[in-house]
C-alpha cells in the first residue's frame, strides 16, 4: 500500500477515524480544492465580503475571531450557515496552549464558544498532553465533528519548533489519534519518533502548511514563503494556507482581485496535488 500521502484525498477519508479528518478530506475530493484561506481582517463586513467572495474555491478557512473588532454571537451563527451553503470546514486558529482545565474552557466558554462551530482547532504542545486532554474532554463530547492539529512547525524565520521539539509533538500526537488529526508542519510527520512497538502501519496525519505564496518569498516580519508545488508536491503536506497572497493587507477589498487569486491558489495546489499521487 502506498504512503498515506501518496493516495488520493477520496481513499484516505475512508480509512480516517476521525469525523472532522474524513469530513476535511471529504470536502477536499468534491471541491478538487485543498486550499484553506486565513481571513485575517478586523471587521466583520470584510470578514465575510472575502468568505462569500473564496468560499467556493475552498475546502477550509481559517478564522481569528478574537482580532474581529466588531465582534458580535452572530458572526459565529453566520460563519456556520456560510460552512453548511458552500462546503467548507472552519478552522479556529486559537494556538491553545495552556493546563488541561484552562483550554477546556477556553474552547467551551468565554464569549467566542469556539467548540460550538469550529470544526478544527489547534494547540501549541509546550504544555505537555494536559493541552490534548482538557480540549478533548470538550470535543469528543460534541455530536459534530471535532479534531485538534498540533503546532509541530511553524514558517516563520528562527522559530523554535525544530529538532526534538517536533520529535515529542509527533510522539504526542501518537498517543491521542483519535482527536489529534495532524499537524500544522513543513512536511510529512508519520513514523518520527517511533518506537518499535507503536503501530505506525495506518499512520495518516494530516498536514496543513502555513507560508504558501506564489509570488513573495518572504515578509519583514520574519515569515517565508514556498510555493504549492514545493509544499505539496515535494514536502507531502495535504492542505495550503494563504493569507495575504489571496486577501491582499486586508484592507480595501477588492472582489474581484481576491477571487481571481482564489482560484489561482486553487489550480495550482491541486495541480499539485495531482502530481503528488501520479508518482503511485
Amino acid at each position: 500500500m502506498p504512503a498515506p500521502h501518496l493516495q488520493s484525498y477520496k481513499d484516505r477519508a475512508e480509512k480516517h477515524t476521525n469525523p472532522a479528518a474524513r469530513a476535511l478530506l471529504r470536502c477536499m475530493d468534491a471541491k478538487k480544492s485543498n486550499l484553506a484561506v486565513s481571513v485575517d481582517v478586523t471587521r466583520t463586513k470584510d470578514f465575510f465580503d472575502i468568505i462569500e467572495t473564496v468560499a467556493p474555491y475552498v475546502c477550509l478557512i481559517k478564522t481569528h475571531v478574537d482580532i474581529l473588532e466588531d465582534w458580535e454571537p452572530s458572526v459565529t451563527a453566520k460563519l456556520q450557515e456560510l460552512s453548511r451553503m458552500h462546503d467548507f470546514l472552519i478552522f479556529e486558529d486559537r494556538k491553545f496552549a495552556d493546563i488541561g482545565n484552562t483550554v477546556a474552557l477556553q474552547y467551551s466558554s468565554g464569549i467566542h464558544k469556539i467548540s460550538d462551530w469550529a470544526h478544527i482547532v489547534n494547540a501549541h504542545p509546550v504544555p505537555g498532553p494536559s493541552v490534548i486532554t482538557g480540549l478533548a474532554s470538550v470535543g469528543m463530547k460534541s455530536k459534530e465533528e471535532r479534531g485538534v492539529l498540533l503546532l509541530a512547525e511553524m514558517s516563520t524565520k528562527g522559530a523554535l519548533t525544530t529538532g526534538s521539539y517536533t520529535t515529542d509533538a509527533v510522539r504526542m500526537a501518537r498517543q491521542h489519534r483519535e482527536f489529534i488529526i495532524g499537524f500544522i508542519a513543513q512536511r510529512r510527520m508519520e513514523g518520527i519518533g517511533a518506537s518499535a512497538t507503536d503501530n505506525i502501519a495506518d499512520e495518516d496525519f494530516l498536514i496543513l502548511a502555513p507560508g504558501v505564496g506564489l509570488d513573495a518569498k518572504g515578509d519583514a516580519m520574519g515569515q517565508q514563503y514556498r510555493t504549492p508545488a514545493e509544499v505539496v508536491t515535494e514536502c507531502g503536506c495535504d492542505v495550503i494556507i494563504v493569507g495575504r497572497g489571496i486577501i491582499g493587507t486586508g484592507r480595501n477589498i477588492d472582489a474581484e482581485e481576491v477571487k481571481r487569486q482564489a482560484q489561482r491558489y486553487q489550480s495550482a495546489g491541486w495541480e499539485a496535488y495531482e502530481n503528488r499521487v501520479t508518482k503511485v
